[in-house]
């Protein structure tokens, strides 16, 4: 028995792995090893960062908040003076991008879509038109663009007074060198009332929208949300606003002086970086949708057909959503280029986070690595924001496989 034991504990010996050739051990080790690397480099670069800000005489930390910034913005969408403080014009400029950011991708969105659509028409022109604005547009840098919408395009426009305006005569619509001049909402008392409906008539649609998929799935007829729910958006405010007494009126602009004193103005910097940034992406989005669209086998489109349906009903119920699965992932891509392109609005002026936060402020308190830190946490935030609502909106279009 003691002879089997003995042979039993032999064979044990024999069989065990050294610890460096055992792979859970070793993956272990390396780990750990990277984690003390970086550890050490961090660690470092902090203790470097520290020393030559001392060396310097430049204080750190985030006091600087607090204190008065002392220069004026020219486009700000909410109340900032030179007396507002250094985080006042933190929340500006990041609001400023983040407003050229969302509009920018709404208008590439749709006209990427078109213009996507229109490569695949069998019209001539329609065709060559949309292939000629993609090659043209994806090709040139996006900072000439910006350059050309500002500089030859917007710049050259009449001044307010050579445009023909008479002197405290209000106009609704106008656009000179100055920026493009529109009519005003003023909210009056009861006003509110107008908006609680719009929210109901928002939340109502996505209701019925619920209700109308379940209502498809169970009995197969279809049901116009779409209609439905601009009617109601349109509708319930409108209905809010003659019940309530119309209880909005109109400001519109006016020559006074050399200036025009009145009214909303979209200043030239915002429209020059919004059309560079929405026409430069949507040429890229155009051939997204095309590839996605491309991408969806052609026997889906002659089933369809050979059941019934109409071209029209065809692309909506079949090709779209079967390419949607195609093309969101490089469409979140798209985004993402556009939010980080914005940052190129200094070029022409444009305040936004890079030209107030990163560029003034940075100048003013030199205060670099907080700075130039906070403004890469931010873009970094609105990228992973961009992404995480896309990766949604994936999973909610994406087909299911039985």
């Amino acid at each position: 028995m003691a002879h089997q034991e003995g042979v039993s504990a032999g064979a044990d010996d024999s069989g065990r792995v050294s610890m460096m050739n055992d792979p859970k051990v070793r993956g272990l080790v390396f780990q750990g090893l990277l984690i003390i690397a970086v550890g050490a480099m961090v660690w470092s670069g902090i203790s470097n960062a520290v020393d030559n800000l001392a060396r310097a005489g430049i204080s750190s930390g985030f006091g600087f908040f607090g204190e008065r910034a002392g220069f004026d913005i020219g486009q700000a969408f909410i109340p900032y003076t030179n007396d507002s403080t250094y985080l006042r014009a933190f929340f500006v400029g990041l609001l400023n991008t983040m407003v050229v950011a969302i509009i920018g991708i709404f208008l590439a969105t749709i006209i990427g879509f078109v213009v996507g659509l229109a490569r695949l028409s069998k019209n001539y022109l329609v065709q060559k038109f949309a292939t000629i604005y993609v090659e043209v547009l994806r090709n040139i840098p996006l900072l000439l663009q910006l350059l050309f919408w500002y500089k030859a395009v917007l710049s050259i426009l009449p001044s307010p007074r050579a445009a023909g305006l008479e002197a405290g005569a209000e106009v609704a619509f106008n656009i000179n060198n100055r920026g493009l001049y529109i009519p005003r909402l003023v909210p009056e008392d009861g006003s509110s009332l107008i908006f609680y409906a719009f929210a109901i008539a928002v939340i109502a649609w996505f209701l019925i929208g619920r209700w109308a998929k379940k209502r498809q799935m169970a009995t197969g007829q279809q049901f116009p949300v779409f209609l439905t729910g601009l009617a109601m958006v349109i509708g319930l405010p409108l209905v809010a606003f003659l019940v309530t007494g119309m209880p909005v009126s109109m400001e519109y602009a006016s020559l006074q002086g050399f200036n025009m004193v009145g009214g909303w103005v979209i200043q030239p910097e915002f429209m020059a970086l919004l059309l560079g940034l929405s026409l430069y992406t949507a040429a890229f989005i155009a051939e997204i949708v095309r590839a996605g669209i491309l991408a969806v086998s052609r026997g889906q489109t002659e089933a369809a057909f050979a059941l019934g349906l109409r071209p029209n009903l065809t692309s909506r119920l079949v090709i779209v959503p079967q390419a949607m699965r195609v093309i969101i992932p490089p469409l979140t891509s798209q985004f993402l280029n556009l939010t980080k392109n914005s940052s190129l609005a200094v070029a022409i002026g444009y305040p936004d986070l890079v030209s107030i936060f990163g560029g003034t402020v940075l100048n003013q308190t030199g205060q670099a690595v907080e700075v130039i830190s906070i403004t890469m946490l931010v873009y970094l935030t609105l990228s992973l924001l961009t992404s995480a609502f896309m990766n949604w909106f994936n999973s909610r279009v994406a087909l299911v496989e039985r």
